[in-house]
């Protein structure tokens, strides 16, 4: 009965340390300006912290920001080194442009966003992310923006014939195209 009961003793104690080992630690980062959130993500990720999850709007402090968050997680006990890009255009055609030229290097998409900057107005923002398995690895990006959902549903069949996966979408004003509807797409 006694090993019994130092048996169970033992295995709650494991079972506790278990759950307090299971923490998560997040940094949350919030800036008007894209270069200073890049700077930021990327000594983030040197502390450790992989990007979780991205938001643009109106904060109640510092007004229009991009919002990222960083995470730890108990999982990655020594992560792979990251390394971030943070994309803002109100050009499409620039987005396409940019996302395809860090994919040629390896860099993946994370997310998305509009938010509204100093100087740039509204503008699409991706979060690109690259580690050291993506070394050598090459990702094709297509991007599509419409104003017509009708024009998107064509544009999405004819990307989905081509192995294309939709990764990302928002609604976003441009400088050419007005209101239009913006869909990131990626194939390996």
């Amino acid at each position: 009965m006694l090993n019994r009961v130092a048996l169970l003793s033992v295995a709650l104690v494991l079972l506790a340390s278990e759950s307090a080992a299971a923490s998560y630690d997040y940094r949350v980062l919030a800036t008007t300006r894209t270069s200073t959130m890049e700077k930021e993500m990327n000594e983030a990720a040197d502390a450790g912290y992989v990007f979780a999850a991205v938001m643009g709007g109106d904060t109640a402090v510092g007004g229009k920001e991009v919002v990222v968050v960083m995470m730890k997680s108990p999982e990655d006990a020594k992560p792979e080194r990251r390394a971030y890009r943070l994309l803002a255009t109100s050009r499409t055609s620039t987005m396409q442009k940019e996302m395809q030229q860090l994919g040629d290097e390896g860099y993946e998409y994370k997310g998305q966003t509009v938010f509204e900057s100093t100087f740039g107005g509204k503008e699409v923002s991706v979060i690109m992310e690259r580690n050291g398995a993506n070394s050598g690895k090459q990702i094709a990006y297509r991007l599509l923006a419409t104003s017509r959902t009708s024009t998107m549903q064509k544009e999405l069949k004819e990307a989905g014939d081509a192995g294309f996966r939709l990764l990302g979408m928002a609604v976003a004003k441009t400088a050419m195209g007005g209101s239009e509807l913006v869909c990131i797409l990626r194939k390996d």
